[in-house]
């Protein structure tokens, strides 16, 4: 089993940037694919981003793609999403999670098998 662990939300002026941070611990098979949701009030989680166990592929919603990016250092066992021109729609809790195996860049909410507790990310107009 993995553990997960977010850092780094807040609050951001719309056109701000936030770089968001997942530690992992446990099982960390750095072949696995990781990736983020969110989830805003009201609504499903959302898929966000992802990224391989290597890093060399990576996958972006259409509503993120070209503003965030997703990375990740495997000798730390930290994935990061930096989040730039973050507008109000961006508001919602953030999640890492970890990727099923078989499913090496997840592209939905369900090829993930573990999520972390999530963090919380506020964007004024």
């Amino acid at each position: 089993q993995v553990q997960l662990v977010e850092t780094g939300g807040g609050l951001v002026q719309a056109g701000g940037s936030l770089r968001l941070s997942c530690a992992a611990s446990g099982r960390t098979d750095s072949y696995y694919g990781m990736g983020w949701i969110r989830q805003a009030p009201g609504k499903e989680r959302e898929f966000v981003a992802s990224i391989s166990g290597g890093g060399i592929s990576t996958y972006y919603s259409d509503s993120v793609k070209g503003r965030f990016t997703i990375s990740r250092d495997n000798a730390k066992n930290t994935v990061y999403l930096q989040m730039n021109s973050l507008n109000p729609e961006d508001t919602a809790v953030y999640y890492c999670a970890a990727g099923r195996a078989g499913s090496p860049t997840p592209r939905t909410v369900t090829e993930f098998r573990s999520w972390g507790q999530g963090t919380q990310v506020t964007v004024s107009s």
